[in-house]
């Protein structure tokens, strides 16, 4: 993609969003970044007011996204690149999830996401040009007990977005699967909800409720790194459908592929046999 594209950044207040909005302006583009509280990106408006404007967005708000969409596209001209990041951390057994709870977490990674792409999708279609980014995680691919949850959000983001990819590459239109493993942002502090805990599922969940809580600030995955990534994908001459990153992410996505593989070898039989 050429430079000086117009970024429309969701949940850009700290860590992917904030690392992206930073490497996207480094590159000489200009961003629309999104929050709920927009003066945390204060600073960073004040040193590029050039190329920085900070808008206040609810993703779970669908009429907000339209009208943040269409007024960006007024007095921009287009929408290069979406990056759908907004989000935050769950815990807790399938069971101790509330219905409340499942659904606004489905409500911030899948239907916010896909109210924006809509959003977008009519001016990238006019141009046949763009990139959608959507950011999911190594458990788009891959779930573990007490994120249940968190999982289901992100694999029914993966399956949306891949066929959404095979849907307008045609328009000249990419769309990137971002898949972090633990990286340093505040998914196991401030931004992790908790499910209230039932005694039964000590033994399965507690250890994750105590391991996603326990990393909080030494996360391996340093999110700069991340955006710069995210960058190269997005310029190389094919755009990768997903991209782990980090070694947790690409050693869970690898042997997730290697262990459904031989499942799937070991069941193909009777898997097979069930024609008329």
């Amino acid at each position: 993609m050429s430079r000086n594209r117009v970024w429309l950044v969701t949940g850009a207040g700290s860590g992917f969003g904030r690392a992206i909005v930073e490497d996207a302006v480094a590159a000489g583009d200009v961003v629309v970044a999104t929050a709920r509280r927009p003066e945390v990106l204060a600073d960073l408006v004040a040193a590029h007011v050039d190329q920085v404007e900070a808008l206040a967005l609810d993703v779970t708000d669908h009429e907000a996204i339209a009208a943040v969409v269409a007024d960006v596209q007024t007095r921009y001209g287009r929408i290069d690149v979406l990056v759908n990041n907004a989000g935050r951390g769950q815990v807790g057994a399938a069971e101790e999830t509330t219905e409340e709870e499942l659904r606004a977490l489905f409500e911030l990674h899948v239907f916010g996401p896909a109210a924006l792409v809509r959003a977008v999708l009519p001016g990238m279609r006019a141009r046949r040009s763009g990139a959608i980014v959507q950011m999911s995680s190594m458990g788009g691919q891959v779930a573990y007990p007490g994120f249940s949850a968190y999982c289901a959000t992100k694999f029914a983001l993966e399956g949306y977005s891949v066929a959404l990819a095979a849907e307008v590459a045609p328009l000249g239109i990419d769309v990137l699967i971002v898949e972090p493993g633990a990286f340093r942002t505040s998914f196991s502090g401030a931004g992790l909800v908790e499910s209230a805990e039932l005694p039964d599922y000590r033994d399965t969940v507690g250890p994750t409720r105590t391991m996603i809580k326990s990393i909080d600030g030494t996360q391996p995955g340093d999110p700069a790194k991340a955006a710069a990534a995210i960058r190269t994908a997005l310029d190389a001459e094919t755009v990768p459908l997903r991209l782990p990153l980090g070694d947790d992410a690409v050693d869970a996505v690898l042997e997730h592929l290697r262990a459904t593989g031989e499942e799937l070898r070991e069941w193909e039989k009777l898997s097979r046999s069930t024609a008329f």
